[in-house]
């Protein structure tokens, strides 16, 4: 199983700035390795087929290398995660004004 779309795998340092407003937040997503350069999908919850993605990208922090995407601009509610068309996360609760910090390491090592 593939993960990775041909997408570019290069590190990204640079910053990430996200808006933050009542009733839109954002979701960062932790990931392993395995999964750098995969497209994670997501949707929100009971809407399965209105799905958005955002693909994994290493990013150096602190002399170490982090895995993850970050999911900017959504508005508040409940979300599904996907990968390769499967869900990996149901119900992910995404509040406005703030940002959800969740994992996925586990359910995928």
């Amino acid at each position: 199983m593939s993960h990775n779309h041909d997408h570019s795998t290069d590190s990204r340092p640079e910053h990430v700035m996200l808006d933050l407003v009542p009733g839109v937040g954002a979701l960062v997503l932790h990931t392993g390795a395995d999964l750098h350069g995969a497209e994670i999908e997501i949707s929100p919850t009971g809407r399965d087929e209105d799905r958005s993605h955002k693909q994994v990208h290493e990013r150096p922090v602190s002399g170490r290398s982090l895995y993850g995407a970050v999911f900017d601009s959504l508005p508040a509610g409940e979300y599904t995660l996907w990968l390769d068309g499967s869900p990996v996360r149901r119900d992910v609760a995404v509040a406005g004004a703030a940002v959800t910090d969740i994992s996925i390491k586990e359910d995928h090592a």
